[in-house]
């Protein structure tokens, strides 16, 4: 590039640096003449030397206020409270009976392949003063896709970490659903003489505030209602009889039953309903 001459050359541009100190871009594009700057000239005798006046200070910043706290409005929930659901605690003998579809519960539905448990579980919540949950195992151990341990295959210890792995997701739910005002009413297939698949698991995972009820109509329907099913919830006949005739260990447990034979689902859940009612007045020991 061609300078002009008397221009001075621009410093050379390191990497990493910027333009040399001292050097004024000014200086490479080349303009009129400039001199020494004016001196100014000394004052008149008997009059002071004027000095520039000093800036005037800058007014302070206002200082602004704290922003005040916004409040929590992302839709918190809480979790579930660490203890397990609590009894339900019995109203004062002066009090009227408890009205069982305007109380939060935790409600347990047990029975047979066949009993109607799902379709009385899902009436009873779809038709409650409550925000109400159904809970059901069989759909808990299903998220399993690939894998699936199905016990119609063989009980076995793939098929047993599965259903215990389901029921205590279902105990969590449960307690979560409870903890933010939510019933809920879970079902499952729990045997009086299993202790894998029995009662105790689902007190340990909910709490002894769970309130079960058995349905157990008679065999003749739940063969009916069976051979209605498709897919893997339809079992055999020769299973069924099996399953029912071992539900019969729960007379004389102490758990209240509801033969549902000669009931339709919303005539059950009215039943269930004082069932309930009175579950709650004296909770069943279990």
């Amino acid at each position: 590039m061609q300078h002009a001459v008397g221009s001075p050359l621009p410093p050379p541009h390191l990497p990493g640096h910027g333009p040399a100190i001292g050097w004024s871009p000014a200086a490479h594009h080349p303009g009129p003449h400039q001199g020494p700057a004016p001196v100014p000239p000394p004052p008149a005798p008997g009059y002071p030397a004027q000095t520039p006046h000093p800036p005037a200070p800058h007014p302070p910043a206002p200082q602004q206020a704290p922003a005040p706290a916004v409040p929590d409005t992302t839709g918190h929930v809480p979790l579930p409270p660490g203890g397990p659901v609590a009894v339900p605690s019995a109203p004062p003998a002066t009090a009227t009976a408890p009205e069982p579809a305007t109380t939060t519960l935790a409600v347990l539905l047990i029975g047979p392949a066949g009993a109607g448990k799902t379709s009385v579980a899902k009436y009873w919540a779809d038709h409650r003063r409550v925000p109400t949950a159904h809970i059901s195992l069989d759909d808990v151990r299903e998220w399993v896709r690939s894998g699936f341990a199905d016990p119609q295959s063989g009980w076995n210890d793939n098929s047993e970490a599965q259903y215990r792995l389901a029921r205590r997701t279902c105990g969590f739910a449960a307690r979560n659903f409870l903890a933010n005002g939510i019933s809920c009413i879970l079902d499952d297939a729990v045997f009086p003489d299993r202790p894998v698949v029995g009662l105790g698991g689902w007190k340990r995972h909910v709490g002894p505030g769970l309130l079960p009820v058995v349905l157990l109509p008679g065999l003749d329907i739940v063969l009916e209602r069976n051979a209605e099913r498709t897919g893997n919830r339809r079992l055999t006949d020769e299973e069924v009889a099996r399953i029912h005739g071992r539900m019969a260990g729960w007379y004389g447990s102490g758990l209240p039953i509801i033969d549902n034979s000669q009931l339709d689902v919303p005539e059950t859940a009215q039943v269930l309903d004082e069932v309930l009612a009175r579950s709650i007045a004296s909770p069943p020991s279990w």
